[in-house]
């Protein structure tokens, strides 16, 4: 098992595993805003691909994470695909320096799934109010936020979302899809 320690006397305790849930932005739209990310100098740009959240980074033990992943599959059984309109910027300055683009279509779609997500065997509080977008610039100077910000203002896409992932935290501090769970509900 990949997440263990050792404790003396040969007694083994899991780790707990740091996941995530979100809607990954399809290609080629993801690789062009993860390329978008790394220009306005945000150091983890390469590490996070780009996604719209709808469970952020939570730890979770083994048991709660097999019993979150059953949860899952039941809250995309209940859910339908649904379409996504990206469109413009947004910043959450001054609370946070983060530039983002905003979900313009399915925002009530991801706030559904949000919710139905986080009702399960893992409630997570929130920091803050959750609002989907896709983060392009977080953690770097004012200048980069507002280049930003300038650059992508006029940015549209539209895609169909019909599937979402649990991303796990690697050791190496990079985000990578575990588990797809397709929407199928009615």
């Amino acid at each position: 098992m990949k997440h263990r320690i050792r404790y003396g006397r040969g007694v083994s305790v899991a780790r707990p595993t740091t996941i995530g849930v979100s809607i990954p932005i399809p290609a080629p739209h993801g690789a062009y805003l993860q390329r978008r990310r790394a220009d306005f100098g945000d150091p983890q740009a390469w590490q996070i691909p780009a996604h719209i959240t709808l469970l952020p980074p939570t730890e979770v033990d083994a048991e709660a994470y097999a019993a979150f992943l059953s949860h899952c599959g039941e809250v995309a059984d209940k859910h339908s695909a649904f379409d996504v309109v990206l469109r413009g910027t947004g910043t959450f300055r001054p609370l946070s320096d983060v530039v983002f683009i905003q979900v313009a279509r399915g925002v009530s779609n991801c706030e559904s799934l949000e919710r139905a997500l986080r009702s399960g065997p893992v409630q997570r509080d929130l920091d803050f109010y959750y609002h989907p977008h896709v983060t392009v610039a977080h953690n770097v100077p004012s200048e980069s936020l507002d280049r930003a910000f300038g650059e992508l203002a006029d940015y549209s896409v539209a895609f169909a979302v019909d599937a979402y992932h649990v991303y796990e935290l690697g050791d190496d501090g990079v985000w990578r899809p575990e588990r797809e769970f397709h929407l199928g509900g009615g």
